[in-house]
């Protein structure tokens, strides 16, 4: 709900997997269902793949970094600091079938004045567990506004079973209540999300964990906006948003700025931007910015998404992002919050802490297994190069209710499309279940 700025502000199943799956559906401490593992009507790339996973945290420091929440008006000067980041990693694991799993903890804003609601996720990855295979893909990941990476297991603990190394960076925002701090976020995603994917293409490619050469992005709400800009979307020195910085902070890091490169993303193969943030009323890249990214790009947004925008924001963005191969998800009536875990039990409380996790429309556990079907898909194709998942990709008709399945075709109830043939229900989804959604896809216009 409050991805952004809150609530009230502007608008095939490899065998490892499957002994993990049934270990978790049989422990009675997890009889909650697990995010990442989806249900029946899932689309078919959504399930699990072949690996376990592990899960483990590392640190990194940014030297000399603006602190623009001390901003001293007297002197108009914006302090340098260190920044200290802490790291979940995701990653393909060797781990015993018996090892315990991973129970993630984390916080959220309340409404004030209750303080922060804490909760509990059951996870699939297995704590510190050795790493499995070598030069894998490399995924960094954004979280919304006061989010933390941990309520975007659906996704972490799902692409790592898929043999991705997943990097989700704790942003450490100030508390979304606080409207007052704003920039912080604004001024620091960008900054991390850059920052961090240098850090590890070097370290964990040192240690042959990673190929740096197939590195892509993720981000939710305020972490769409970063991913967006680490990409290669300018910022806009005449945007209000970017002109109310304090000290002039981003100046020298827009386009021509003497730290302009400390945005750029090396070796980027692809982007995923959820709920994004960015567009209307801040305009934070103008009319031409998001000309600037030149990798494909995936964006998903539900069209009544009343944080961020749907028109102004995903729908506008992508049809500006021009110079790239891009794709839209949208779901009908869909609002902002598709982009967290299922509601967690001490959620459960309040409308308002029950927000973070649930649109008043789509369940979400089932957004989450569409969502990860096509960013599986997306991903496998464009960071992997396998021009198999082309095909789920590339579909017969926008409006996913106008497929259709000839009696003459072969295909039980629950039968995944086969996306061909005549059948025009969208690739891999089952059925009766591809509804209520759409998908656009455009060429990228030569520079």
């Amino acid at each position: 709900m409050r991805g952004f700025m809150g609530a009230h502000a502007p608008r095939a199943f490899g065998r490892g997997a499957a002994v993990v799956c049934a270990a978790l559906l049989a422990s009675p401490a997890l009889a909650e269902r697990v995010p990442s593992v989806y249900g029946a009507d899932a689309p078919q790339l959504a399930a699990l793949g072949p690996d376990r996973v592990g899960y483990r945290t590392l640190t990194l420091v940014e030297h000399d970094q603006p602190d623009v929440l001390a901003y001293d008006s007297a002197s108009g000067r914006v302090p340098q600091r260190d920044r200290t980041l802490v790291i979940d990693l995701w990653y393909p694991a060797l781990a015993s079938a018996s090892a315990p799993h991973v129970v993630y903890r984390a916080a959220f804003p309340s409404e004030p004045p209750a303080p922060p609601a804490p909760f509990t996720i059951p996870g699939i990855a297995v704590r510190d567990a050795k790493f499995a295979g070598h030069d894998r893909p490399l995924v960094i990941v954004s979280h919304g506004y006061s989010n933390q990476p941990v309520a975007m297991s659906w996704i972490t603990e799902n692409l790592a079973s898929k043999g991705y190394v997943v990097a989700a960076i704790r942003h450490e925002d100030p508390p979304i209540t606080d409207k007052a701090k704003f920039v912080g976020p604004l001024v620091r995603r960008p900054l991390d999300i850059a920052f961090v994917a240098a850090a590890l293409q070097r370290d964990l490619a040192a240690k042959h964990w990673i190929d740096p050469r197939r590195t892509a992005l993720l981000g939710y709400s305020m972490g769409g906006y970063g991913v967006l800009t680490a990409a290669g979307a300018t910022l806009d020195p005449h945007s209000p948003v970017i002109r109310a910085v304090p000290g002039g902070a981003l100046a020298p890091y827009l386009r021509g700025g003497p730290r302009a490169a400390a945005l750029d993303v090396a070796h980027l193969r692809a982007v995923v931007a959820i709920s994004p943030a960015g567009g209307s009323p801040w305009n934070v890249w103008g009319a031409a910015g998001l000309a600037g990214i030149d990798v494909p790009l995936l964006l998903i947004n539900g069209d009544q998404d009343r944080t961020v925008g749907y028109t102004e924001a995903a729908r506008a963005f992508f049809d500006e992002a021009v110079h790239a191969r891009r794709y839209l998800l949208t779901f009908r009536e869909g609002g902002h919050d598709i982009g967290l875990d299922p509601t967690p039990p001490q959620m459960r409380n309040s409308l308002w802490n029950e927000g973070w996790f649930q649109d008043p429309v789509w369940s979400t556990e089932r957004v989450n297994a569409i969502n990860a079907h096509f960013i599986t898909a997306f991903l496998d194709r464009y960071v992997k190069g396998d021009a198999s998942r082309e095909a789920y990709l590339d579909l017969p008709v926008v409006e996913s209710d106008r497929g259709v399945w000839p009696a003459s075709v072969p295909g039980g109830y629950d039968a995944y499309s086969p996306g061909s043939g005549g059948v025009t229900v969208w690739k891999g989804f089952r059925r009766p279940y591809a509804i209520g959604l759409e998908w656009r896809s455009a060429a990228p216009q030569p520079r």
